[in-house]
């Protein structure tokens, strides 16, 4: 649906509330690679596929047709940096899709509400419309090459599952993450358990801390391990379990864990030469200074 490459933006609930300075990279950088996006106004939460889902599907099904539906009104695609939100416009879109009675009955309670919905706008994921740009054009807009820097990449479940829903190519070894890393000059690293989930998604952080970390910490160790300085994620939620995690866990079993949290926008805006405050990169838990500075 989208032409000229604007998309309505939808920022999801912990983005804007917990990670302002996410949220200000991809602004910052989206537009100087020729992306623009518009607020989406008037949205709620997705909402997450792993809570309200396992209440009420239908409710879930209904709050995700209204947000695509603003963005249809819009007349853009859906575009987000959540990949739990990711799943759940994806999803919302093929239960509306393959089931047409399903769609006439939500655009019955749409319409209660002054809502028309017809499901022609797409989802997106930013990491998406990124790869789609193509590597050696991307590579082109890399002025500070991040060479010698090793990255733990972190793709998240959301993002890559269920696979017939997603636009990736399946296999059991994805790299399209790995490869937008290196066009910035760093190094993705081979660590094991890659594609394990970050622990916090599917209610598990909100019901069970002490899994949701345990779950993290092995992530982290597997990263540690391989040699990685530094954790690149495209999920706003699996943000802020890494974000979070390290301090709790440095309380419990000793001064350990000091991986600084990228978002994938800020570690290409940094190659790009913008300025590392203007990437929100000065207001991480797990301070991305030393980092940064060897760059500069």
């Amino acid at each position: 649906m989208t032409q000229a490459q604007t998309y309505s933006f939808f920022l999801g609930c912990v983005m804007p509330n917990r990670f302002p300075n996410v949220e200000k990279s991809i602004r910052v950088v989206l537009p100087k690679l020729g992306i623009d996006i518009e607020d989406l106004q008037g949205a709620s939460c997705c909402p997450a596929p792993g809570v309200i889902r396992s209440f009420s599907e239908p409710t879930w099904l209904a709050l995700a047709s209204r947000n695509l539906a603003l963005a249809e009104a819009a007349g853009h695609d859906i575009l987000t940096g959540c990949n739990g939100c990711y799943g759940t416009f994806k999803e919302a879109l093929h239960v509306v899709h393959e089931n047409p009675e399903r769609l006439k009955e939500v655009q019955r309670i749409l319409k209660s509400v002054g809502v028309k919905y017809e499901a022609k706008a797409d989802a997106k994921h930013l990491v998406e419309i990124i790869y789609n740009l193509g590597l050696e054009n991307l590579r082109k807009k890399v002025t500070r090459p991040l060479n010698g820097l090793r990255v733990g990449t972190h793709y998240g479940c959301h993002l890559l599952k269920p696979t017939k829903l997603r636009p990736w190519k399946q296999t059991q070894k994805y790299t399209f993450l790995d490869e937008l890393v290196e066009v910035t000059g760093a190094e993705s690293v081979k660590y094991k358990e890659k594609f394990l989930c970050c622990g916090a998604g599917g209610g598990v952080r909100g019901s069970n801390v002490p899994v949701s970390i345990d779950i993290a910490r092995e992530k982290l160790d597997n990263m540690i391990e391989a040699g990685a300085e530094c954790i690149v994620d495209v999920c706003s939620f699996c943000h802020l379990q890494f974000e979070m995690s390290q301090p709790q866990l440095n309380k419990e079993i000793g001064d350990r864990y000091h991986l600084p949290v990228f978002y994938y926008t800020q570690l290409l805006g940094l190659a790009m030469g913008i300025d590392p405050e203007e990437l929100g990169l000065h207001k991480h838990v797990i301070s991305t200074d030393a980092l940064v500075d060897r760059f500069l």
